[in-house]
């Protein structure tokens, strides 16, 4: 049976919510936040296709959200909800790189027909992207970041090359070929072929609190290249 795409609807209005589930939940796997903070985290649990977003929350709003999503899942596509009034909202929205939008109250077709839109427009990214990183076997991509595996290098979204010490490459090399799995420092030590690492002392802390400051876009909070309390690290990868 194939696998449904994934939508996230984000608004603090719980009967909103339950109709998009009611709604759209024959076509889609649907996952619904009340706020910012459920959303990013269920984006760090399982990336939906389309994010359908209600600009005006409490606490964090839903620009605030967008700006978030473009940077770190770059491939999700982004439906604005805002008020017919608030024209400002859709041109900011838009900026941030949200792919449309529809005022509220909105007519449910006209909201299904704009999510597959944005949805068609997503696979087309991805399938750009695969040919991209076909043509570029030797590359992956960390975050905002890219590893070219071949010549040892990292570049940042701009293209520009960020310097790497010979151990942080081999440190990154390791979780990108290991994505989305947790690893201890012993496991880290033996895949990255450095037994002069003392799995005791803080060596590979360290090592990853300087790779953070590469390739997160806020080392503080990484979302990126993740401390799995009481486990290890783990690369994130959608």
């Amino acid at each position: 049976m194939p696998t449904l795409p994934k939508i996230l609807f984000v608004d603090d209005e719980q009967d909103l919510r339950d109709i998009a589930i009611e709604y759209f939940g024959t076509q889609y796997e649907v996952l619904t936040a009340e706020n910012a903070e459920a959303a990013r985290k269920t984006f760090q649990l399982s990336p939906p296709n389309v994010a359908i977003l209600d600009v005006r929350m409490p606490g964090e709003d839903g620009l605030s959200l967008a700006r978030w999503i473009r940077e770190q899942y770059p491939q999700t596509g982004i439906v604005m909800l805002t008020t017919a009034a608030e024209v400002v909202d859709r041109i900011i929205g838009l900026e941030l790189g949200a792919d449309d939008y529809i005022a509220k109250p909105f007519d449910l077709r006209e909201l299904s027909a704009r999510v597959k839109s944005v949805l068609r427009r997503v696979i087309d990214r991805g399938d750009a992207n695969r040919q991209q990183l076909q043509a570029k076997p030797h590359r992956t991509r960390l975050g905002l970041c890219e590893l070219d595996l071949k010549e040892h290098r990292l570049y940042g979204r701009d293209g520009v090359e960020i310097g790497l010490t010979s151990m942080e490459f081999d440190l990154l090399k390791v979780f990108a070929e290991h994505p989305n799995k947790v690893m201890n420092r012993d496991q880290i030590m033996a895949l990255a072929c450095h037994r002069d690492w003392d799995v005791y002392d803080r060596s590979i802390d360290l090592r990853v609190m300087r790779l953070r400051r590469k390739i997160e876009t806020d080392p503080d909070k990484p979302e990126v290249l993740k401390t799995v309390r009481g486990a290890g690290y783990m690369l994130l990868q959608p």
